[in-house]
């Protein structure tokens, strides 16, 4: 096997891998409103790689890791805990406040950092280059474990999301949610970046949420959806020679808006069908 091919057979691996639990996480997001917390989870662990470095831990090892699952876990506990009751602040406002600030915090982290500048267009735009079939097997068992995990308590995540004042102990499940998120967070980022990681959990899930209410339906949709566009991304990138986040955002971005065209002509379509049909 060529070495081209083997380097798109581990990123077809790994997105494929991948979708169907930012799907999933994305519709609760989508459904609860709370658009940007994901933004949130994924800076903080660009924001931990980034304290590594400073620590002298190498970038994208094993040990690189530690640290930006601690800081998603603190920003999980801010994320399930405030969450202000008057109408005149919304949740959405906080979120974005913790966004500014753990954006800002990356940046002037990497302005002191000897070569600090590049380790922030990392956290950004990702570097699959060094994905391999022993770090696609690793994030596969960590995503079933979550998926089996969600699957579990599937009904108290979909009561935090469809009727949350029916739900116990709801901070609790609220801050699992987000924890599962930061998890994700933490291993997608240094392969994807930030903005990647992040159109991965929303546009499939929003694209998703336009053509099925259901849960199931929806992230069948989600995910093939998404997947074929990566694909076509993959190739734009390789035959283009641009850059694999940016390309794979963009493939991804041309997808949401082909949905919207779709879903603003199907009335109608649906029109013209059935004045055809009376004729």
């Amino acid at each position: 096997m060529s070495e081209v091919w083997s380097f798109f057979l581990v990123q077809i691996a790994l997105i494929a891998v991948v979708l169907i639990l930012h799907t999933y996480m994305g519709l609760h997001v989508i459904r609860r409103t709370i658009i940007f917390c994901d933004l949130v989870l994924a800076q903080l662990a660009a924001f931990g790689a980034l304290v590594g470095i400073a620590f002298g831990i190498h970038y994208a090892t094993s040990g690189s890791y530690i640290l930006p699952l601690l800081t998603v876990l603190v920003g999980s506990y801010l994320l399930a805990t405030i969450d202000p009751r008057s109408p005149l602040i919304p949740r959405e406002a906080v979120i974005g406040i913790m966004f500014a600030m753990s954006l800002v915090a990356t940046l002037l982290l990497g302005d002191k950092l000897s070569g600090g500048d590049a380790y922030v267009t990392k956290t950004l735009a990702g570097s699959m280059l060094w994905v391999n079939w022993p770090l696609v097997a690793i994030t596969a068992a960590v995503y079933i474990v979550l998926l089996l995990f969600h699957y579990r308590f599937r009904h108290k995540f979909i009561a935090l999301t469809e009727n949350p004042e029916s739900l116990r102990h709801r901070r609790y499940w609220d801050f699992l949610f987000f924890a599962t998120q930061g998890i994700i967070a933490v291993l997608i980022v240094p392969i994807a970046g930030v903005l990647l990681a992040y159109a991965f959990l929303m546009i499939p899930a929003s694209i998703a949420a336009m053509f099925s209410k259901g849960w199931l339906r929806a992230i069948i949709i989600g995910w093939s959806v998404g997947f074929a566009a990566c694909i076509f991304g993959l190739i734009l990138s390789y035959n283009a020679d641009l850059p694999y986040g940016p390309t794979l955002v963009l493939a991804l971005g041309i997808c949401f808006l082909g949905a919207v065209a779709i879903k603003s002509l199907k009335p109608a379509l649906a029109r013209g069908w059935l004045k055809g049909g009376t004729r």
